[in-house]
């Protein structure tokens, strides 16, 4: 049986908080071995000093992009751009947030949500002398579907897919391509605990020890698409213009 709960007593964070301590404390022993922590990046962020002075939000977007996949304005006005960022993961804003931040900063995501993660997941197996795992989530759009839900973006001490290759379904058919990503439906099975606006940035999910492994399990890094295997590198309309000017180019050749 799968539980999910969320974890009461956390404060706000500020630059240098000590986020193991503050999780083992409102843990308070009811942490056990098999267990997966779930920490909402803002926190982790926090903690890690990544609030920068921006009055300007597009530009501190800016700064964190590595590539442009599509933009888009409404008709209010407002220009959503979805991006690669220095972690390889593509996604609108380039994760910069500007929502529960002091006026005239914003927030960007850790330097590398799999180190914090590692040192989250160790910082915990020391101190409360139980193997768990940790996962560091974001809430992220996707392709084809409205709405976000929340998605791993740090792991440690878990496994993030289930590779379910090899194996038959329930009518004996060998299952070819089946791995679920484990880590992305954790997270939001925890997002449903600990909400977007309730003050509760850490669940902790049981019934799922088997994905609890080493710290070196590979992390939530694995989980971006190579790019020699993205086959929607640009948005619809980005495509189509940069085919219309390819052939342009080589009938004037």
């Amino acid at each position: 049986m799968l539980q999910v709960w969320a974890l009461e007593g956390i404060p706000e964070i500020a630059p240098g908080a000590d986020l193991v301590s503050l999780i083992a404390d409102a843990a308070d022993g009811t942490v056990t071995d098999g267990d997966i922590v779930v920490v909402t990046s803002k926190i982790v962020s926090k903690a890690e000093g990544r609030i920068i002075a921006a009055d300007d939000r597009e530009d501190a977007i800016t700064a964190e992009t590595v590539r442009v996949v599509a933009t888009r304005t409404a008709p209010s006005g407002h220009t959503t751009r979805i991006v690669e960022n220095h972690l390889g993961m593509v996604s609108a804003a380039a994760g910069v947030d500007a929502s529960n931040t002091p006026e005239g900063t914003v927030l960007l995501l850790p330097v590398d949500p799999d180190a914090s993660a590692r040192a989250i997941a160790s910082g915990l197996r020391t101190r409360l002398g139980v193997d768990v795992g940790v996962l560091i989530t974001d809430t992220l759009g996707r392709a084809w579907r409205e709405g976000q839900t929340d998605s791993a973006i740090g792991a440690a001490g878990v496994h993030v897919f289930e590779d379910l290759r090899g194996q038959t379904d329930a009518e004996g058919r060998p299952l070819i391509v089946t791995m679920p990503c484990v880590a992305d439906e954790l997270a939001s099975a925890a997002d449903l605990v600990k909400g977007k606006a309730a003050g509760l940035p850490v669940a902790v999910v049981r019934g799922r020890g088997d994905l609890v492994g080493d710290l070196d399990l590979p992390g939530a890094r694995s989980i971006v698409r190579p790019p020699e295997r993205d086959m929607f590198r640009l948005g619809a309309d980005e495509a189509y213009a940069d085919g219309f000017a390819a052939g342009a180019a080589s009938v004037t050749l």
